[in-house]
């Protein structure tokens, strides 16, 4: 029979895992462009005012947030389309232009 104690566990360690690491170069702009902080931050005002909407049971107020936070994913990708999102000519006329730095 196998010794399982924790003395011969801590004295003969045994490997059953190998070690996954991430690439050695992280993604070049970790989301920094003008499409993605567009986008980012439409949907959050958008939630900001369905919430006091909620908050003060005005119906209409809610729609308008919830309408504002819908449409921000589709002006993202439409500003994204126009070369404001990753790899656009814009963003990277601006990584240029600051020396590869957002």
């Amino acid at each position: 029979m196998a010794d399982n104690t924790l003395a011969h566990r801590a004295q003969h360690p045994t490997v059953t895992e190998s070690v996954h690491l991430p690439p050695t170069a992280p993604p070049h702009n970790h989301g920094k462009t003008f499409a993605a902080w567009f986008t980012t931050w439409t949907v959050v005002a958008g939630g900001v005012i369905a919430a006091v909407g909620v908050t003060f049971a005005l119906v209409w107020l809610f729609w308008v947030g919830l309408g504002i936070a819908l449409a921000g994913p589709v002006l993202g990708k439409v500003l994204s389309v126009m070369g404001y999102g990753k790899d656009g000519e814009h963003t990277l006329a601006r990584e240029a232009k600051n020396g590869g730095h957002h």
